[in-house]
């Protein structure tokens, strides 16, 4: 396939497919360049921040982790199309999906992880990324990598498979799982053109326009609020849990400048905040029962927003 540029309508050029050459070239474009990934066409207003590149595994390393402001985890594996086990690739994605989900077992190791990296890398921690990405406050980033962990725990991964080039068969396949199981894989298409020092990528994605006849948590977020935050607690912990939560939340309540509620998939949180002690959530309450203490911030001097 050849594409055509002109300039202004005049002196039209056909320019024709070119190829990546080499494997790391493709990884680094999307290192540099994530939102060359069509992840628009799964849903709108998606960006998707890179947090780790070539991150170890038992299985080896997986070429780039990303994830959007929602807390969706993103697996991406780059192959091209001459490489002889390109037919594997979905095994292989799906293969280090199952090895990062048994080898953290505690998700705190694993954002440790990340976070040391980033330091070392980008010299910035990955609470400070995510606000400056994003553009989110404090708390916004505490329930961000609160659906982040549910995510991982669950083993609730978006896996992409990104080529300069598909086969029917991996399409065929892509279409055959998307289809009959409760996790999501895409295939992207990278078209790659050259004209003198522009480079002109064209990508297509494979695999959005199953929709599932099978109930799937689909990882749309919730905004939480009181009444469907204690409906919950009601059903997942006895009558003694309901009333030690219930008067942690009226103390809040009494006490706290601001509650905010969290966006999680599967369980509510409120989150107090008291201005005088920190600009930042102290602790967070977890409709699973969970009660979680912020210590890193107890010194916190940043001044209310």
């Amino acid at each position: 396939m050849a594409i055509v540029i002109s300039k202004k309508g005049k002196k039209a050029q056909k320019i024709e497919k070119s190829s990546f050459g080499k494997e790391d070239y493709l990884q680094k474009y999307i290192y540099a360049n994530p939102e060359s990934i069509p992840l628009y066409d799964i849903k709108e207003d998606v960006r998707l921040l890179i947090i780790a590149k070539e991150f170890s595994t038992s299985s080896g390393p997986i070429d780039a982790l990303g994830i959007d402001k929602e807390g969706d985890m993103y697996l991406i594996e780059t192959k091209l199309y001459k490489n002889p086990d390109k037919r594997l690739v979905v095994a292989q994605v799906l293969d280090y999906g199952a090895s990062i989900w048994h080898s953290y077992n505690d998700f705190n190791e694993f954002i440790q992880i990340i976070d040391g990296e980033m330091n070392r890398k980008i010299g910035i921690s990955l609470n400070q990324r995510l606000k400056n990405f994003f553009g989110i406050n404090d708390d916004e980033v505490v329930n961000l990598i609160e659906n982040v962990k549910e995510n991982f725990n669950d083993g609730r991964f978006k896996f992409v498979v990104l080529m300069d080039k598909l086969h029917n068969q991996l399409k065929d396949l892509i279409i055959f799982i998307n289809q009959n199981s409760q996790f999501d894989i895409f295939a992207v298409e990278m078209e790659y053109y050259k004209y003198k020092d522009y480079e002109i990528m064209i990508p297509k994605l494979f695999g959005s326009e199953i929709k599932k006849d099978i109930e799937v948590s689909s990882g749309a977020r919730k905004k939480w609020d009181e009444a469907s935050f204690f409906e919950d607690v009601k059903h997942k912990l006895d009558n003694k849990a309901l009333r030690a939560i219930s008067k942690l939340y009226v103390f809040s309540e009494e006490n706290a400048d601001l509650i905010s509620w969290g966006t999680g998939i599967t369980r509510g949180s409120f989150n107090p905040k008291f201005s005088k002690i920190s600009a930042r959530s102290l602790y967070s309450v977890f409709s699973d029962g969970l009660l979680q203490i912020n210590f890193g911030w107890l010194n916190d001097d940043e001044k209310t927003k």
